[in-house]
């Protein structure tokens, strides 16, 4: 089993700079040996470790209407929250409100419908 290069948390983009540039022989390795072993996945290795440590969500595009972006902000701001931080707010009540509307629902089933030439 490969060992797995430890990426520390950085002071200054020049102290990530410089661990970067220290460690490009045994990134270059890891790279090569993923390769082989046929385990290399997309994206940066920088923004992978990115994710991984912050625990980052994946992103989601979606177009709202910018009355309803500035009223977010305003709410947003009472909350002493960034804008994006508030909309996913209401967001997780609506699904965890649909989740709990269906689950108490009887289960209906379409019928079965059979095509014959």
């Amino acid at each position: 089993m490969p060992t797995k290069l430890k990426i520390p948390k950085f002071e200054s983009e020049t102290a990530e700079a410089d661990w970067w540039y220290k460690h490009r022989h045994q990134l270059a390795k890891a790279f090569a040996d993923a390769a082989a072993r046929g385990e290399l996945r997309s994206g940066s290795a920088a923004r992978l470790a990115r994710e991984r440590a912050a625990g980052a969500t994946p992103t989601t595009t979606i177009r709202l209407d910018p009355s309803d972006i500035e009223r977010a902000r305003v709410l947003a701001a009472k909350r002493g929250l960034r804008y994006q931080t508030y909309l996913k707010m209401p967001l997780h009540e609506a699904l965890d409100a649909e989740e709990a509307k269906l689950a108490s629902e009887p289960r209906v089933r379409a019928p079965a419908v059979w095509y014959t030439k």
